[in-house]
């Protein structure tokens, strides 16, 4: 992709990257308030058995990935015009999602500027090494990514991790605002909660609110890993590194049933969102449509995108991710190809 190609590219983008008052406070209406809805329904199916508020629980925790991209597009200061305004609600969804607004934003920032950067790994993004470094990696370490990449501990563990321990301490160097801003939802967190717990019971909060939290948290943390690890993904060291190319190449169209892509906020255009975080989410199928090049994108399904879940390491090679298994393979290859005696 030339530099031209990539400015035509953006321009292409950029008439759908305002906001729309009306659009996004009725995405709010239907958003917010069925989840209420639901999550109290929930609370009344105990009465007759935990399986059947479990239904309620399942479709509450769709509405809530809807609510944490409202959260998301805040953070992007694209679901209103106003900056104030974001920022408001955005703490607001933060509450409901056990997000911090300000450091849950500025980690997230970091992403879109170093997604598949190998010289910028580590903030906002997926453990993801490559071939190379675990095959030179001491047995501590590679037994720790192993861990790490565990569908049980990235999708069961993972969620608890990051809503219970890791949203609700400020990041080392973050600036007051951040770190009030972190403050303020833990308390009105905890105010809500104890609210909560006064009203229904600690055992009857616990059921509805853990399954809703497992459960979204578990879907979420899947969205995030499987829009970046695909087969042939993008990512270069840094002087090749390009954002448009990391954003197009390294960003997958996942092409969900429509149910699910209005549950999950059409996140599944996640290529139009990492070109443009400007675009809010209610328009970024709209910018999909209208904007050709971006109909030629790595695109996954609902079925081939379980694939994903074998890929573990990056091969800078062949530029594609590989299996655990698949390493002892290349690991065996190399070893011959050095071994070989010259000619």
């Amino acid at each position: 992709m030339t530099l031209q190609d990539t400015k035509n590219l953006k321009k292409q983008v950029a008439p759908f990257e305002k906001s729309t008052t009306r659009e996004s406070v009725w995405q709010i209406i239907n958003t917010v308030a069925p989840f209420i809805i639901l999550w109290y329904l929930a609370y009344i199916s105990l009465s007759v058995s935990y399986w059947l508020a479990l239904v309620p629980c399942v479709i509450a925790a769709g509405f809530l990935t809807r609510i944490f991209i409202i959260f998301h597009d805040c953070t992007h200061y694209s679901f209103f015009k106003s900056r104030r305004a974001n920022r408001i609600l955005g703490t607001a969804m933060g509450v409901l999602t056990l997000f911090p607004f300000g450091k849950w934003g500025h980690e997230h920032s970091v992403h879109h500027a170093t997604s598949g950067n190998l010289d910028k790994r580590g903030t906002g993004d997926i453990w993801t090494l490559t071939v190379d470094e675990y095959l030179a990696a001491p047995l501590k370490l590679r037994l720790a990514y192993r861990f790490y990449r565990n569908p049980f501990v990235m999708f069961v563990l993972g969620p608890i991790y990051v809503f219970l321990l890791k949203n609700r301490f400020n990041r080392k160097g973050a600036k007051k605002n951040e770190r009030m801003n972190t403050y303020l939802t833990n308390i009105l967190i905890a105010a809500v909660m104890g609210l909560l717990i006064w009203a229904i019971g600690w055992q009857a909060f616990l059921l509805v609110e853990g399954s809703i939290f497992m459960i979204s948290g578990a879907a979420g943390i899947w969205l995030f890993y499987v829009q970046h690890t695909f087969e042939d993904s993008y990512f270069e060291e840094d002087k090749e590194w390009e954002y448009v190319k990391a954003a197009v190449e390294g960003s997958s169209f996942y092409k969900l049933p429509k149910v699910l892509q209005w549950l999950t906020g059409n996140i599944g255009f996640h290529h139009v969102h990492h070109l443009s975080p400007r675009v809010p989410n209610y328009k970024l199928e709209e910018a999909h449509n209208n904007t050709l090049p971006l109909q030629n994108v790595p695109t996954i399904s609902l079925a081939t995108s379980l694939k994903s879940l074998r890929f573990r390491l990056w091969d800078e090679e062949k530029k594609n991710f590989v299996s655990f298994k698949d390493v002892r393979t290349v690991a065996k290859n190399r070893i011959s190809i050095q071994a070989k005696p010259e000619l």
